[in-house]
Formats: structure tokens, sequence, C-alpha cells
């Protein structure tokens, strides 16, 4: 799943052929004799591809945090939900403030 989620965020940035192999093994469940049958090359190559691509998804999410960011943006947006559903229910400007605070913290 997590593999998926960042070829989501980064797989532009792989090769053709890694976000092919990729695709079909993570996204369409193909097995490495398919997707070398598929790609015209051998399974080791396609193995190799593959954890070569893996390799560089969590290197760019190491460097450049998209995943994780839209994680606590989710996270946060879920709160604010919770949240302004209670100030609805029960106007409480402790609930105004904690939505107000959220919220600033997804800017950050």
């Amino acid at each position: 799943m997590e593999i998926s989620l960042l070829f989501d965020f980064y797989g532009q940035l792989l090769t053709e052929q890694q976000a092919q192999a990729v695709s079909l093994y993570y996204n369409d469940d193909f097995s490495l004799s398919e997707i070398a049958a598929r790609m015209g090359i051998t399974r080791q190559g396609v193995r190799d591809s593959i954890k070569r691509a893996e390799a560089q998804l969590f290197t760019f999410e190491e460097k450049l945090g998209l995943m994780e960011r839209f994680r606590v943006t989710e996270r946060g947006l879920t709160e604010i939900e919770s949240l302004a559903q209670k100030l609805k229910e029960n106007y409480d400007p402790k609930i105004a403030d904690e939505i107000l605070k959220t919220a600033k913290s997804l800017h950050e």
C-alpha cells in the first residue's frame, strides 16, 4: 500500500520502464513473470527495476516529504470536520479556537 501511495506522488519521476513495472506489480497485481513477458525483459530484470524504483520512491519521500505532508493535512481536515460538527451542535468558543488552531497548523 505504501509503495502505491508513494508511486501516486512520485511515479512520474521514475524512468518509463520503472514506472510501468511498479504500476503493473502494485496497482494491477501482475506477477514478475507476467510483467517480464509484457515488457520483453527477464523476470530478474523486472525485480531489479522494481527494487530500484522502490528505493528511489523512498528517497524522494525522505527528501520532499509530500506524502507525509498529505497525511498531516488529511488528519487535520478530519479534526476540523469533527470540531465543526461539535460547534454546530453546541456552540462553544473553545471549539471555535480549536478549529482555528488546527487550520493554522495545516499552513505551517
